[in-house]
């Protein structure tokens, strides 16, 4: 099957969003793919902020992007848009390192004033950066997902099958080729 980079664009340690990803990343890895986790908070601050290119961090990650067949990309919404600290290592990467693959954006946030943060922030950069195939994302509120106690999520049952959805979409979209990857 495809090699499926998720990504959390979190900056936080206990993240409803990275638990979310983490999630779901079993069920892509029970479809059968082999998904690599990225946690953007670890990258180094000073080789995302000094904008160094040569970081082994980012040169890591660079590379993570050009092994995947796929990628997840989830994150908090903030002030109407994606984290900071996502934008700073898409900021880092090669211009089309998005080119050729299929892309799933998910976003979390406390209102659904923010829902078309995806479509309105977060789409327009992946687009921009190459993306083949950009599926329909999700907007999931904090409310519908509850850290239990053992740290594992609960995902409310509206929530579960709205995600499924979108993520089994995006599996099925990574066995396509699309034809302007072919073609280029």
């Amino acid at each position: 099957m495809a090699t499926v980079l998720s990504v959390s664009g979190s900056p936080s340690a206990s993240s409803r969003t990275s638990r979310l990803l983490r999630h779901l990343d079993q069920r892509l890895a029970a479809q059968g793919h082999d998904v690599i986790p990225l946690d953007v908070r670890t990258v180094p601050a000073e080789a995302l902020l000094g904008a160094d290119f040569r970081h082994p961090a980012i040169v890591e990650a660079t590379e993570l992007f050009a092994r995947a067949d796929g990628v997840v990309v989830g994150t908090p919404v903030y002030k109407a848009s994606y984290s900071g600290v996502l934008k700073a290592l898409l900021d880092l990467l090669p211009q089309y390192a998005l080119a050729g693959k299929t892309v799933l954006p998910l976003a979390t946030g406390g209102s659904v004033a923010h829902v078309l943060a995806i479509d309105y922030a977060l789409r327009p950069v992946l687009n921009s950066m190459g993306a083949a195939h950009i599926v329909q994302g999700w907007f999931t509120l904090d409310k519908d997902l509850a850290v239990r106690d053992d740290g594992s999520l609960a995902v409310a049952p509206a929530a579960t099958e709205a995600l499924g959805q979108v993520v089994d979409q995006f599996s099925a979209a990574l066995g396509r080729t699309p034809l302007l990857a072919v073609a280029g």
